[in-house]
């Protein structure tokens, strides 16, 4: 693509960002979706400005994007100044902003995740003896349901909560590595976590014991999927750009697409974190079944508060 193909190609949406820069700056007519039209022509003009300073250096074009899209940053963080503003900014603002932009690899994620779990739950449901085909050795011979809650209370919390929390981040981390093998990694990760999550269900059922299973999960369950989806999102998309990267080289969509998928990353270290501390300090306590389940309602509750409240800031940090 010479240059004068690439102008033609994006300049609508170039003058597009332009006109809603001044919309934006003036308050005039703003609603949700100009604000979100506004983020989206953002970020392309960004992708198009780092491939015009690859195949472009010497180009007005390059010069007119970096002024474009330096005063559309400038319009949408310039209140963040300290580190600290920034870091804040980060958690409460743009990784929302991302998270929104990306969902549907997030959606896709948990698919896989489902698929997986829904096929093994079967499987073992089926014939109970596919346990030992379907989940390692150890992981299967070590499977006692009758053996479930008689350690609460007495295992080393602090020890076990980081333990847990090293070990979720590990999964994370490989169901986002696993992108630059096309996606075929991360696929892998997500269903396979998804059928060992499936075939225990199917354990307990079998023993009639899905309610006191769940208690066991479900805490800190809802947080720690929520980020391991994420992270495979974050997977998937680089996985994505790199198997279709449309008129792009794939060299170029891996160096984009990882900025975006390491952010989206990063992110979800609060989640394995608070998800962590409640494994580790609630999920093995002495207390009722019942307090259990109340823990997982209110993770639900403060993950939905956490991406409205979030959603809000984006609006609020355009519009300012």
């Amino acid at each position: 693509m010479n240059v004068k193909q690439f102008v033609k190609q994006h300049r609508d949406d170039w003058n597009q960002l332009e006109n809603l820069l001044g919309t934006l700056r003036k308050r005039k007519n703003t609603t949700g979706p100009a604000i979100d039209q506004f983020n989206h022509l953002y970020q392309k003009a960004a992708q198009n400005l780092s491939y015009s300073q690859t195949y472009f250096p010497g180009e007005d074009v390059t010069d007119y994007l970096n002024g474009l899209v330096s005063k559309s940053h400038n319009l949408l963080y310039k209140d963040q100044i300290s580190s600290g503003k920034q870091i804040r900014h980060f958690f409460s603002t743009t990784f929302i902003g991302l998270l929104i932009e990306q969902w549907k690899f997030v959606v896709t994620a948990m698919l896989l995740f489902t698929i997986g779990a829904i096929g093994a739950f079967i499987s073992v449901v089926n014939d109970p003896l596919h346990l030992y085909s379907i989940l390692p050795v150890e992981m299967s011979q070590g499977v006692d349901p009758s053996n479930l809650g008689k350690s609460d209370g007495q295992v080393d919390s602090s020890l076990m909560s980081a333990a847990i929390m090293t070990n979720n981040i590990k999964v994370a981390f490989l169901a986002f590595a696993g992108g630059v093998t096309f996606g075929l990694l991360t696929v892998y990760m997500l269903v396979y976590n998804g059928i060992i999550v499936g075939a225990l269900a199917a354990v307990f059922w079998h023993q009639g014991m899905s309610y006191e299973f769940w208690a066991y999960i479900v805490p800190h369950g809802m947080i720690e999927l929520t980020a391991i989806f994420i992270a495979g999102g974050a997977g998937l998309l680089m996985g994505y750009k790199l198997f279709v990267p449309g008129r792009f080289t794939r060299g170029y969509q891996l160096k984009q697409q990882a900025k975006r998928s390491v952010q989206l990353l990063l992110g979800t270290v609060p989640l394995f974190v608070i998800a962590g501390i409640i494994e580790g300090f609630i999920t093995p306590a002495a207390i009722p079944l019942l307090a259990k389940y109340m823990v997982a309602f209110l993770t639900v509750i403060g993950l939905i508060l956490y991406m409205t409240i979030g959603k809000l800031r984006l609006n609020k940090a355009i519009l300012q």
